[in-house]
């Protein structure tokens, strides 16, 4: 089991403003790597999906930055869309939300346990699951570009 499955839907780092931190800082290094703007609009937009380790809508979001006098509603859309761009969030459908990657840089597919409960979500990076979805798409002739995968349940706080 990789270490961010054992894991699964707590924080271990001591706070969420570690996490948050973490999250800022990997995202000045891949901005600067490709050579991308890393405004004061798209940080603090990615300090709010990674407020709570939860998926946050774009409307909590704007909301958010609202309360703080600073973003109308194509602002936070253009900033939510750069983070995804740039692998730095995950949009997930089934709620319409955002959730910080866990696995930024590196090219993966998502994978997440939804809590149907407290929404609680964790992030999966597993080979096995991606590499089933390819070969049964091959399979029907299907070449799949993009995979997310969310599979809804309980935590362990909720069960």
């Amino acid at each position: 089991m990789k270490h961010s499955e054992h894991r699964a839907f707590s924080c271990n780092k001591g706070g969420h403003q570690i996490c948050i931190a973490e999250a800022v800082q990997v995202a000045e290094s891949l901005c600067r790597q490709r050579k991308q703007r890393f405004t004061s609009i798209r940080r603090r937009v990615l300090e709010l999906v990674w407020h709570q380790h939860k998926p946050i809508g774009a409307y909590q979001v704007l909301e958010a930055l609202q309360q703080e006098g600073r973003a109308a509603p194509p602002t936070v859309y253009r900033a939510l869309d750069f983070l995804q761009q740039m692998g730095l969030v995950h949009r997930i459908a089934s709620l319409n939300a955002y959730v910080g990657c866990a696995h930024p840089g590196a090219p993966h597919d998502g994978q997440f346990l939804i809590c149907e409960s407290c929404k609680a979500l964790a992030e999966l990076d597993a080979a096995e699951i991606s590499n089933a979805i390819e070969q049964s798409a091959d399979r029907s002739g299907f070449k799949p570009h993009r995979q997310t995968v969310e599979i809804m349940g309980l935590c362990p706080r909720c069960r």
